[in-house]
């Protein structure tokens, strides 16, 4: 069993500097693991010295920032996010939030109502690179910077950076006083050296929706009011000097109203650092068997309903976090923090910022997607600006499994809900193929569909065609092969061609790269004739159920013949069908009483009428 411990002092947040020892080696040597020779990654070693104003809400910051070009290109140039630089009326992110047909209720106009004391800003102050200053212009919310000298392949390079800051109102992810009164949700609140690959440099402006870094090591060392706490990525390294063990941080440590404390994290192998605080957080811990400590940060004055739930989460949380390792992958770091913070829920390095006052349930279920991310997208980096799906539609899959299972509920498609999302979009012709970018897409709705619905459909509709067993094999795989990289949806679509042995580069395309939908019909029914009629555009393999006038059943698998193959199954298998051939005909050994196709549900063809004949 798990041991639970509740009420500890305020500043054990996250562990302490030995862990972080252990955990360095175990995470390098996930990073080693390569199937590709020719695959590279930039890296990056942040450290970092922050000074906050609770009062002004305002910080300065110094950054050291060593750049190592693993690339084989030469770099006369590099690009930081300043994201909080989007806060401010007429950004790119204020005027598209304005004129998008279906603005988010999170942003809607507020930004344009922001006054000066209110916006978000990063502003650099001077910049140098190995010693010497280096030209640099922000424009909105990317830094351009223009080398002294440019970096050679294989060439690391120090730049040390002067900046201040100041954080917007809670409007997006990150932010001062959200809606639950938690004073800093501090995300993507530094600059973030842009994202190096075979692709180019990825600095699209900052709008709201994902994001994509560089793989490094980071040392942050944060200066705060004495009265709050904080929890975010990382281990904490001097958990005694600010108060580790004392029930009253602030008469044990006799420190003077108004003074500040310090800090320090260290994460080693992350993309991002994240953190919060508020002077009100309650701090619980729960150590699971395997030595992972998961952090609870909360409002002490949340309503008693509220406060239930969060202890109920605990022990829930443990066995999400169980479930994702085995079913995907072991967590390689020792803590995790669920915190309550930002303005609904979104995952960063080790952590989760979730608004709080929630019902049991929707407190499990955000969790569980949040916890999810970390495989998908944190674990496994996709570039999730461009492809969202693999976000946000990988979490969906496997979170909507885990609460199934948990939860106990048990139902026999935990995913119909994305199957109705998806169906709403095509009746409602405002579908867009998966390849678009997060921020290009018409709608919110549009987006949210497709990288939600339709990308947890990519896997939970691959069962259907290789088969559940199958899908779970290629999961464990992609993990092992890809963790601590930036797969691309290449990357999934080969992994689950080797596990399987079916060819799937049609699926990757017509699934993602197209709005073809699925549409098969029972043409007709005569005697032991069964002739079926493919309706829409995209090609499956289609699963039948056949009743005979007797009463026995028996099911046929009918392989589509660009797959080379055909998924494991106890049904009949019969002759391939072509995708140019509209219909396809098959004879069975009784007569025929009723037809069904695809009766698991998984294939989402777009009407259901016309799959049944006789029923």
């Amino acid at each position: 069993m798990k041991k639970i411990i509740l009420g500890l002092s305020l500043l054990s947040i996250v562990s302490c500097a030995s862990t972080s020892t252990t955990n360095n080696s175990t995470v390098k040597s996930s990073v080693n693991k390569s199937t590709n020779q020719n695959y590279w990654q930039q890296h990056v070693d942040y450290t970092m010295d922050i000074d906050m104003d609770v009062k002004t809400f305002q910080y300065k910051g110094t950054q050291k920032l060593v750049y190592t070009n693993n690339s084989p290109d030469v770099l006369d140039k590099v690009f930081y996010h300043l994201y909080f630089n989007a806060f401010q009326p007429n950004s790119q992110m204020d005027v598209r939030s304005r004129n998008i047909k279906d603005p988010s209720s999170k942003i809607a106009d507020k930004i344009v109502k922001l006054s000066p004391s209110e916006i978000g800003y990063i502003k650099v102050n001077s910049l140098k690179q190995n010693g010497t200053v280096v030209k640099h212009e922000t424009v909105g919310t990317i830094l351009e910077v223009t080398l002294s000298k440019a970096i050679q392949p294989g060439e690391s390079v120090t730049f040390d950076m002067i900046f201040d800051a100041q954080v917007p109102n809670q409007i997006r992810r990150s932010g001062r006083n959200n809606a639950e009164g938690v004073a800093l949700s501090m995300a993507q609140w530094y600059p973030k050296m842009a994202e190096y690959d075979f692709e180019g440099w990825h600095t699209p402006p900052y709008l709201g929706r994902e994001y994509h870094g560089v793989w490094g090591n980071f040392e942050v060392t944060l200066h705060i009011d004495k009265n709050y706490v904080v929890g975010g990525t990382g281990y904490l390294q001097n958990a005694q000097e600010v108060g580790h063990g004392y029930e009253n941080k602030k008469e044990a440590l006799n420190i003077p109203s108004g003074e500040k404390l310090t800090w320090n994290f260290k994460a080693p192998n992350v993309h991002d650092f994240t953190w919060a605080a508020d002077p009100e957080y309650k701090h619980d811990m729960l150590t699971m068997d395997n030595g992972i400590d998961l952090h609870f940060l909360y409002k002490k004055t949340l309503d008693a309903k509220y406060l239930e739930s969060w202890k109920k989460l605990q022990p829930k949380t443990a066995e999400l976090m169980t479930y994702f390792s085995e079913n995907i992958g072991q967590y390689p770091y020792k803590q995790y923090s669920v915190i309550q913070g930002g303005d609904g829920g979104m995952e960063y390095a080790m952590s989760t910022l979730i608004t709080g006052k929630r019902s049991w349930g929707s407190l499990f279920g955000v969790t569980s997607h949040e916890m999810a991310h970390t495989w998908f997208q944190f674990l496994l980096a996709t570039n999730e600006s461009k492809h969202p799906w693999m976000d946000e539609g990988f979490t969906s899959y496997i979170s909507n499994k885990a609460e199934n299972e948990i939860s106990g509920k048990n139902v026999e498609n935990p995913h119909a809900g994305s199957y109705r999302g998806y169906n709403y979009v095509v009746k409602n012709n405002i579908e867009e193929p998966l390849t678009t970018h997060a921020d290009r897409y018409h709608t919110n709705t549009a987006y949210g569909v497709a990288s939600y619905s339709k990308g947890n459909i990519f896997l939970s509709q691959l069962e259907y065609v290789i088969g559940e067993e199958n899908v779970a094999k290629t999961l464990k795989k992609y993990f092992n092969d890809f963790s601590f990289k930036h797969p691309t949806p290449n990357d999934i679509k080969r992994t689950a061609e080797k596990v399987s042995g079916i060819h799937l580069d049609w699926y990757l395309n017509e699934w993602t790269q197209t709005i073809h939908t699925i549409d098969y019909g029972v043409k007709a029914v005569s005697g032991k004739a069964v002739t079926l009629e493919r309706i829409g555009q995209m090609p499956m393999p289609i699963d039948v159920e056949v009743t005979y006038v007797d009463g026995s059943k028996e099911a046929f698998n009918i392989p589509l013949r660009m797959m080379r193959g055909e998924k494991p199954t106890n049904a009949t298998k019969i002759a391939d069908w072509t995708f140019a051939h509209p219909t396809y005909t098959f004879t069975t050994s009784k007569e025929v009483k009723s037809v069904q196709i695809d009766p698991s549900k998984l294939m989402a063809d777009i009407n259901q009428e016309n799959n049944s004949f006789g029923k």
